[in-house]
């Protein structure tokens, strides 16, 4: 796992609507990784970014959702939602992996491999400045957006 003051490492990926982003992207961002689109936890979670969106906004800061899904599922996502976030699709978990989020996970004694739910604040220059590991969902964003006015407000 990545930790406050390292440098993230840079890719190129797909978003939805067929596009691709470069992260970093030279401007104060969060990047959350979260497990799979359309479930309830990441569904709270996308809606209350996209809720939060303008405040984040007016201090300069954008927000991407990172999850192995592929970029229809996201397309899907989004429109049911209406959510106005950029969604990340990392199919081969590469990029997963290099942030250290594509972990083991146990449920109901079965252990599997999967997205641990993390959320970083990173600055213009690609260095982490907050942390959040295995998320609970509410009041997430809150403390995340309260952190960016901290340290880009």
């Amino acid at each position: 796992m990545l930790k406050i003051g390292e440098t993230i490492p840079a890719f190129t990926l797909p978003i939805q609507g067929d596009v691709s982003v470069t992260i970093p992207t030279g401007k104060p961002m969060v990047l959350y990784f979260y497990p799979k689109d359309d479930t309830p936890g990441c569904t709270i979670e996308a809606k209350e970014f996209t809720e939060f969106k303008s405040q984040f906004s007016e201090i300069g800061v954008e927000i991407f959702g990172m999850s192995p899904d592929t970029t229809k599922k996201h397309d899907k996502f989004v429109d049911k939602h209406e959510l106005a976030i950029s969604l990340i699709s990392d199919e081969s978990k590469t990029i997963l992996g290099s942030y250290g989020v594509w972990a083991e996970k146990s449920m109901y004694g079965r252990t599997y491999m999967g997205v641990e739910r993390t959320t970083l604040l990173i600055d213009a220059k690609g260095i982490i400045v907050e942390v959040w590991q295995k998320v609970k969902v509410k009041g997430h964003v809150e403390a995340v957006l309260e952190k960016a006015k901290t340290h880009f407000g």
